[in-house]
């Protein structure tokens, strides 16, 4: 198909090269999709029949990127530009990798074993557009189809299973129905996939804008296999006055109500997976879910975990999930209670995730609820704005004062600061030096300074 499209100047000079060298080569895959979608690619790969060793005497600064596979990197300056030969795969024993490759002077061979059509189209501007499988057809239907035998491609690469969803889920397509049915036949291979290829498959989902698309993943049988936890929070009814959905269609909306950053999605995702195990329902058909943020947390590290997340987005999808559903009044007392519990450095996230929660409940609340969020809002800006104390480090008084005042160090030391700082929380006319030492010296006798916290907190 003749048609022109804009490549940039390195990837029209690569191609070029190769041409003027007696060879074949073509921009291939996800570059040519993006461009035929007006979306910006975020790299271009280039097919060739140029063998490794060739496209390496032909270009002064080449990496070996997986030269055993067919793949050059060719560096432009900072740039570098994965060329790889046209290849047929052999036999796959591992759900993802193939055996052995042989290289191959057919584009056609090449395009063949690819996983989707819209993936399986190749371009230059000599030829045009090489559309072989109507890739281009697809992305006019928004359908997401398996080069060939759809079985015969998830064999290859069980990785394909859940890539046919994120795609679907980037671009708004539907799985064409021969292509689901394998998926669903296949789903239980995904166990042989590394769980960092999943994550990394699961958070472009999530960060889609369609990230509600992850209950496509449980219609196929997906979520069984890399996240069963979705698959329990399902069907889950919520009588109470704040729902009217059950517990995985307030999720969903809950995901599409908040940005599409990582660790925010995450924790919508999970932060009431631990309902169905805390679910009661009393004899008036209410039903209540009691301390269901702290399961839900539980079960976010032992996800995270699993799917092998860094420590950073480990701990902050699980504070975020604990601290998800603290009730507090629109009072500065209360929210610099919320801010000495949560934590300055996720506090705005932490509005976001309650303003995502409160937009996904029974809209007769909605309203009042996030009027009410607003309010918490303002103060909480206020408070940072006139740098009140609301932590340790922002008293006063540091542990050294009180050593110097008569204090041992050790855990008395540790518990006069936290009472100091509730009594500061209260009342920010006490967060004065000379003061603070004379009510420490007053509070270190007192044989309550270590049950006092949790309560100072509930109130």
């Amino acid at each position: 198909m003749k048609m022109f499209m804009d490549i940039p100047k390195d990837v029209s000079f690569i191609i070029d090269e190769l041409y003027s060298h007696g060879y074949e080569a073509y921009a291939v895959g996800g570059c040519v999709r993006d461009c035929i979608l007006n979306r910006e690619p975020g790299d271009w790969d280039i097919t060739t029949s140029a063998r490794p060793y060739e496209v390496k005497e032909i270009f002064k600064r080449t990496i070996d990127t997986g030269i055993a596979h067919g793949t050059v990197t060719v560096m432009l300056g900072k740039n570098g530009y994965e060329v790889t030969t046209y290849r047929v795969d052999g036999a796959y024993e591992d759900s993802r990798h193939p055996k052995s490759v042989s290289f191959t002077a057919s584009l056609e061979e090449d395009l063949k074993r690819r996983d989707f059509t819209i993936n399986a189209m190749a371009y230059n501007h000599r030829r045009g557009l090489v559309d072989i499988f109507d890739g281009i057809g697809d992305i006019q239907r928004k359908v997401i189809r398996c080069v060939g035998n759809p079985e015969e491609r998830f064999d290859e690469d069980a990785l394909r299973i859940l890539r046919a969803v994120r795609f679907s889920a980037q671009l708004g397509f539907e799985i064409e129905d021969e292509t689901a049915a394998a998926i669903t036949k296949k789903a239980r291979s995904l166990e042989n996939i590394s769980a960092e290829r999943i994550q990394a498959e699961l958070v472009k989902l999530l960060v889609s804008d369609h990230p509600d698309y992850i209950h496509k993943a449980w219609a196929l049988g997906i979520t069984k296999v890399i996240m069963p936890e979705y698959d329990r929070i399902v069907g889950v009814a919520q009588h109470t006055p704040n729902h009217i959905y059950t517990v995985d269609v307030h999720t969903l909306k809950a995901l599409k109500n908040i940005e599409a950053d990582a660790i925010l999605r995450l924790t919508m995702l999970i932060h009431d997976f631990g309902k169905p195990e805390v679910k009661k329902t009393k004899p008036d058909g209410r039903d209540i879910f009691y301390r269901h943020p702290e399961v839900s947390a539980k079960l976010a590290g032992q996800i995270l975990k699993r799917l092998k997340f860094d420590n950073y987005t480990l701990e902050h999808v699980v504070r975020l999930v604990q601290w998800h559903g603290l009730k507090y009044n629109a009072d500065e007392i209360d929210v610099r209670k919320a801010l000495n519990r949560v934590g300055r450095d996720i506090f705005n996230d932490f509005l976001k995730v309650q303003t995502a929660d409160v937009s996904a409940k029974n809209p007769a609340v909605i309203d009042g609820k996030l009027k009410l969020l607003e309010e918490k809002k303002h103060i909480y800006h206020q408070i940072i704005d006139e740098n009140q104390c609301f932590e340790i480090k922002a008293l006063a008084v540091n542990g050294k004062d009180l050593i110097q005042a008569g204090i041992a160090p050790g855990p008395l030391l540790g518990a006069v600061l936290e009472r100091l700082l509730e009594m500061v929380i209260e009342d920010q006319s006490l967060n004065v030096k000379e003061t603070l030492l004379e009510l420490a010296v007053r509070v270190k006798d007192d044989d309550t300074i270590f049950d006092e916290k949790e309560a100072f907190f509930r109130k």
